[in-house]
């Protein structure tokens, strides 16, 4: 029961903080602001949820991160990021795939195949020593690629900021995370809880860019972000030409 309890609430604020860490884009501008609030009709119920979660993560995921950092050594920690940092090439090969991506999903499998034969499956990261860099794709940005809206934004009940394309986009990401393999339901859980506990705990030191309003910060960083991402960095030109 513990390790479905810790599965569930591990990812209240390693998704609720995701989109601000992640690379922001540089095309930031005022009229952004205006455009993800009209993006979430239902912010009173999101809100809630916000709060449900903020308090879950305060008094429940954030504790544990801190322990699990305190009692890691930085290169133990390392390699479980590694670990499953690699697991996820799986999911980015797929989607880069689905997109016709062909570069980036031959990068990804580049990257599984060095990492898990020569990295101690996934433990080190020879790729990127090698200059194989990495790439972020999910199904979420497959269903924006091929021109899905994203819906109105919604906060989700221990999973933090999605839309409705992102939400949906939840289930077959999941289908393609290899955890699932794991035939041990106690090892299963054991170890997808290891994997958000040891993001979570990657987080701690980034948390104070999260300023004023909370929701609001992270609603428009989340947007902006997930943006980004689809459409590939050229956000900025889209801006551009429709100024000029």
């Amino acid at each position: 029961a513990f390790h479905r309890m810790v599965s569930g609430v591990a990812l209240v604020s390693v998704l609720m903080i995701m989109g601000v860490i992640a690379p922001q884009p540089t095309w930031a501008y005022e009229g952004y602001v205006e455009e993800s609030a009209e993006m979430d009709p239902w912010e009173p119920f999101n809100r809630r949820v916000f709060w449900f979660n903020d308090q879950m993560d305060r008094w429940f995921l954030r504790p544990i991160a801190v322990s699990y950092r305190a009692v890691m050594p930085d290169f133990a920690e390392k390699g479980v990021s590694n670990f499953f940092n690699n697991l996820e090439e799986i999911r980015n090969v797929v989607n880069a795939g689905a997109q016709f991506k062909w570069g980036k999903a031959g990068r990804s499998l580049g990257r599984f195949l060095i990492n898990s034969t020569f990295g101690l499956a996934g433990v080190l990261d020879v790729a990127s020593a090698l200059n194989v860099g990495a790439v972020d794709e999910d199904f979420g940005q497959t269903l924006g690629h091929w021109h899905a809206k994203p819906g109105p934004y919604v906060v989700l009940p221990f999973l933090g900021p999605s839309t409705l394309r992102d939400t949906v986009g939840l289930v077959p990401d999941r289908l393609l995370n290899l955890t699932r393999e794991i035939n041990d339901i106690r090892t299963k859980n054991s170890a997808w809880s290891l994997e958000v506990v040891d993001l979570r705990a990657s987080l701690l030191d980034v948390e104070d860019i999260l300023s004023g309003d909370r929701y609001t910060f992270v609603r428009d960083a989340y947007l902006q972000n997930r943006e980004f991402l689809v459409k590939d960095g050229e956000v900025v030109d889209d801006f551009l030409d429709d100024d000029w």
